[in-house]
């Protein structure tokens, strides 16, 4: 037993020594420090050491948890920063030493930061928050819903064969619709039971259309069915030609005559159809156009754009000629384009057939009489 008045032993045991948490760095302050100023946490409100040592003499100063109401650190200034180990052991110091609540201390703990507490019901959530799930769900419901909209709206548009995104074109009435099925009706028309449109079924075909046999139209019909032989037309020049023209019936054919008219005024579509009329008008089983018919021809595709055609033909006449081959015939169009009415241009050493080269002298000879 002690005496009176004697002061009480200290055990150890008694009172617990309570050390303070050693103050650890933040980022912040170690970013301070290498710019040359000092960045430390703000310290939390400690009691005083007189005040601590009459609640507990004899004891080493320890800190206390602040009261309510006093400033605690910011949760992200020093806790929410540390990353790892180092954040982590900061972070429990401080909580051990009571500076962190149980959420700011599992908030510093976490590794990928503080989470933000979900507003309390009733209240609106605060400024410069991104807008709620809810909304958004409902904005994508919304263009879901437009989506659909617009397809089903393509859909019916497929089926009605008309789209606001297309520029309106030219509808096609049933008349102007070409039918295959028409034309060959229209063929068996004039063709015979060996399916060829012959002599008498050509001449049907023309009173049907309303052009003379002897017209250059047909010539030009003839080149555009592509037809071999003069008189006749088998079903599948019929059908190849008509489908290029666009043609099923009589109306529609007479349509296409100024089309036709207007070949013969192409200097290369002339040519052509130049070229086509001997092939077409020769017999198969010859080589050369006979005289006579090679001046019907002429006549045809020449008498009304050569001045020289009718001394030309004249020449043919008393001339000892009977055929015309190809070389005469295609060298009769290069004279007709290239050779003055008066034949002052006319080069006596060129590559001209005899038959030309005759019929220049021949018409030099009338004019010195």
């Amino acid at each position: 037993m002690a005496a009176p008045g004697a002061p009480m032993p200290r055990t150890l045991g008694a009172w617990p020594r309570l050390d303070p948490a050693p103050l650890v760095p933040c980022r912040g302050e170690a970013a301070g420090l290498r710019a040359g100023r000092k960045g430390r946490c703000p310290a939390p409100a400690v009691p005083s050491l007189p005040a601590q040592r009459r609640l507990c003499p004899g004891r080493a100063p320890f800190p206390q948890r602040p009261p309510l109401g006093s400033s605690l650190p910011a949760r992200g200034a020093c806790a929410a920063r540390g990353e790892g180990g180092k954040g982590a052991a900061a972070a429990a110091g401080r909580r051990s030493a009571g500076l962190l609540s149980p959420h700011s201390a599992a908030a510093a703990l976490s590794p990928v930061g503080p989470r933000p507490r979900p507003p309390a019901a009733g209240r609106p959530p605060p400024r410069g928050r991104t807008m709620p799930v809810k909304k958004k769900r409902k904005a994508a419901a919304g263009a879901g819903a437009a989506a659909a909209q617009d397809e089903a709206g393509f859909k019916k548009c497929k089926l009605g064969s008309y789209c606001r995104s297309q520029a309106p074109g030219k509808v096609m009435s049933g008349e102007e619709h070409f039918s295959s099925k028409k034309c060959l009706a229209w063929f068996y028309e004039y063709a015979g039971p060996d399916e060829v449109v012959g002599p008498e079924g050509m001449e049907k075909f023309c009173e049907d259309i309303g052009v003379e046999p002897e017209n250059i139209i047909m010539l030009v019909l003839a080149w555009k069915l592509e037809a071999e032989s003069m008189g006749f037309f088998t079903k599948e020049e019929w059908l190849k030609g008509m489908t290029s023209l666009q043609c099923d019936c009589t109306e529609k054919l007479q349509s296409k005559f100024d089309f036709l008219r207007s070949q013969l005024n192409d200097i290369s579509s002339f040519k052509n159809i130049y070229r086509y009329a001997f092939d077409f008008a020769r017999d198969k089983d010859q080589r050369s156009l006979d005289i006579d018919t090679a001046k019907s021809m002429l006549a045809l595709l020449l008498g009304r754009t050569w001045p020289l055609f009718s001394v030309f033909y004249q020449y043919l006449e008393q001339s000892k000629y009977r055929v015309m081959n190809k070389d005469q015939w295609y060298n009769v169009l290069e004279f007709s384009r290239t050779v003055h009415a008066d034949l002052s241009n006319y080069d006596e050493d060129g590559a001209w057939p005899v038959l030309l080269d005759e019929f220049v002298e021949w018409q030099k000879v009338r004019q010195a009489s």
